[in-house]
C-alpha cells in the first residue's frame, strides 16, 4: 500500500479561510481527524502569495482510511464550517512513491 496525500486549497473572502482553519484547530476537530485510524498528516499552511487561501496537507495510509474518514462525523463538521465561512475548495491527489536515488542528494 502506498500512502495517499490530498492537497486541499480552501479559498474565501478576506481572512475567512484562515478563520476556518483556526476554528478547525480550536474546536478540536483537526485533532480528532489526526486521531482517526490511518491518518498520517493533517496540517494547515498559509500561502505567502494568497492571503485569502489556506492549504491543507491531508495524508492517509490508503484509500480505505480515506473512505472511513469520508463516512465519519468529521465530514459533517468540515462541511458545516466550510459553509459558515463561505469557502470554495479545490483538491489535488498524490500517491506516495519511493524517493528516486537521483533525488536523494537534494533532500536531506
Amino acid at each position: 500500500m502506498k500512502p495517499i496525500t490530498v492537497l486541499l486549497r480552501y479559498k474565501g473572502t478576506g481572512d475567512a479561510a484562515r478563520r476556518f482553519a483556526e476554528e478547525m484547530e480550536s474546536s478540536g476537530t483537526a485533532a480528532l481527524i489526526r486521531a482517526e485510524e490511518g491518518n498520517l498528516r493533517y496540517e494547515y499552511f498559509l500561502p505567502m502569495n494568497d492571503p485569502e487561501s489556506v492549504l491543507l496537507v491531508d495524508s492517509w495510509r490508503d484509500q480505505t482510511a480515506i473512505d472511513a474518514h469520508h463516512a465519519s462525523p468529521m465530514m459533517a463538521k468540515i462541511l458545516e464550517l466550510r459553509e459558515k465561512y463561505g469557502l470554495t475548495v479545490t483538491a489535488e491527489r498524490y500517491v506516495s512513491d519511493e524517493l528516486p536515488e537521483r533525488d536523494a542528494g537534494y533532500i536531506c
